[in-house]
């Protein structure tokens, strides 16, 4: 699929740009032992493309989501270190490829965390959108409009690629055009304009209009 010129390029980050699965399921699962949670409601909440806050919420009782939050933030940036984040196939060639200002990375992971994962696999971005700057993450589609405002885009000149059912979501209630990466959900979970495999699907032809994008599947 075309994405014709001129688009603007928002990458959700973990599942999309990079791989921090072993990572967050060592985490969460250690996490989860210490506060107690069941295997059963473990299993029953989904972890990937939500944030933190929201999934915390969704096993403990209000008064200890301040702190479990905090608690699973400081695991995750620690478990960095150990190898928490590999980059994902094509991440590397087709970032190279854009010109500064037509894209950026929307992450339902805190700033510290998802700037610490980006150093890992040797991404700067020049603009990331994270769980701090907003009030309702996805699917809600606030992340991904305000990564819009802030690079001055019409938000139906954006293409937002991701790996995960609710960051999808809030790219079509963006009003976005969605490209969905089959690297953590199976194919038929994904709602997108178009599915491939992962980002050495997508190739971008910048010319003197813009960007365009072509997702192959």
């Amino acid at each position: 699929m075309k994405f014709e010129a001129p688009v603007t390029l928002l990458f959700d980050n973990d599942g999309t740009l990079l791989s921090s699965m072993e990572s967050v399921l060592r985490c969460w699962t250690a996490w989860a032992r210490e506060y107690g949670i069941s295997p059963e409601d473990f299993a029953a909440v989904e972890l990937h493309g939500r944030p933190a806050a929201d999934i915390v919420a969704d096993l403990l009782p209000a008064e200890q989501v301040p702190e479990a939050v905090a608690r699973i933030g400081r695991m995750e940036i620690e478990d960095v270190a150990r190898g928490g984040a590999v980059a994902l196939p094509g991440t590397a060639a087709l970032l190279a490829a854009l010109p500064e200002g037509s894209w950026a990375v929307v992450t339902s992971a805190t700033r510290e965390l998802a700037e610490a994962r980006l150093r890992a696999v040797g991404v700067e971005a020049p603009l990331l959108v994270a769980a701090d700057d907003i009030t309702r993450g996805k699917p809600a589609p606030e992340p991904y409009l305000l990564a819009a405002r802030k690079l001055g885009a019409d938000p139906a000149r954006c293409v937002v690629f991701e790996d995960a059912p609710a960051g999808l979501e809030a790219g079509r209630r963006a009003g976005m055009g969605t490209v969905g990466l089959a690297t953590t959900h199976p194919r038929d979970e994904l709602r997108a304009d178009v599915v491939v495999e992962h980002l050495g699907s997508v190739t971008a032809q910048v010319t003197a209009s813009g960007v365009t994008v072509v997702a192959e599947d």
